[in-house]
């Protein structure tokens, strides 16, 4: 089979990292180029020092235009900042031929052609895209959570959420709030009530059940770990424990990712995979959906090697059956 000759933008961060590490594994792909403004010139283990053995790729300094033009490329896949897609995209015409995967917010809207990536909203939008926008980790996590109950048209009063993310979620720059010695033995609410992965939660709810405009509460949380995601989202539901597990299960069939489980659900479960495991419990009325995903995996380069799959017609799962640290 011939294999898809990708480009990455941006390879030097974590998502740039994690896509490497799938995509030298995945069966259907080959690298064209890894491209870093930062890092040009350098062994790509250099900076992603557990690739070591596992490529000799270096990374591309080179003219972009001259890169995303060459022959027989299939896809690129832009890894920079919330910003940078749109400023690349209007610096570098790209083929007809050449799909492009989006990791930032830039395209989340659905504006400038792109399809967003949430192949559990939109499995088919997807397979005939050429752009697609990759969800938000938190928007990922939240709206698998909800999904089914948009779906039924069940979501008739605010929704509350509190979610925590791992460190990696900040990206790999440097702040304050990522420094070891601040986020060590701490947590920390940040953007409470007016997180930017709102606008994508709604307009996916609103795609499901239209005229949904009741208030999501969501505070997250900055957590003392790695990687990792776990969303906690409640709200009423006037139905049984049971029926609210068949209306998942039924949802989720056929979706070779995100699974209910009977039994509560951690994060060690996910991380490193690309799955979403979700377990429900009803309390006084309200109905309680527990989220966990890899806000590396499931939250971006996972997630958007899925949709890659999805746009060349390859089983969802090619590459992405990782095995979970566990312990």
């Amino acid at each position: 089979m011939t294999k898809l000759r990708i480009g990455i933008i941006g390879g030097a961060g974590y998502t740039g990292g994690e896509l490497l590490r799938i995509l030298i594994n995945h069966p259907n792909a080959e690298i064209a180029f890894v491209h870093s403004k930062s890092q040009a010139g350098k062994p790509v283990y250099n900076t992603h020092t557990d690739l070591l053995g596992d490529t000799d790729l270096t990374f591309s300094g080179d003219d972009t235009r001259d890169l995303v033009n060459q022959a027989g490329l299939s896809v690129i896949f832009l890894c920079s900042g919330h910003g940078e897609s749109a400023k690349f995209l209007a610096e570098n015409p790209i083929p007809e031929t050449l799909s492009v995967i989006d990791l930032s917010t830039d395209f989340r809207d659905q504006s400038n052609g792109f399809v967003y990536g949430l192949p559990e909203l939109q499995r088919e939008r997807i397979q005939s895209a050429t752009k697609i926008a990759n969800p938000g980790c938190f928007a990922t996590s939240i709206q698998l959570a909800l999904l089914p109950l948009a779906q039924a048209g069940l979501l008739t009063e605010a929704v509350q959420v509190s979610a925590i993310t791992g460190s990696t979620g900040a990206g790999q720059s440097l702040s304050p709030t990522t420094h070891f010695t601040w986020r060590n033995n701490n947590v920390s609410i940040y953007k409470a009530f007016t997180h930017q992965h709102l606008t994508e939660i709604r307009q996916s709810l609103n795609a499901l059940q239209p005229g949904f405009d009741q208030p999501i509460h969501f505070v997250p949380y900055r957590g003392d770990f790695t990687r990792g995601i776990m969303a906690n989202v409640y709200t009423p539901f006037a139905g049984s424990l049971d029926e609210a597990r068949q209306l998942f299960d039924t949802y989720y069939h056929g979706h070779p990712f995100t699974h209910v489980s009977n039994m509560p659900v951690d994060v060690k479960q996910v991380v490193n995979t690309n799955k979403c495991l979700i377990h429900l419990e009803k309390h006084d009325g309200q109905l309680l959906i527990s989220s966990v995903i890899d806000n590396l995996t499931k939250g971006a380069s996972g997630h958007a090697v899925q949709n890659m799959n999805l746009l060349f017609g390859l089983p969802e799962d090619t590459g992405l059956r990782l095995k979970a640290v566990a312990f």
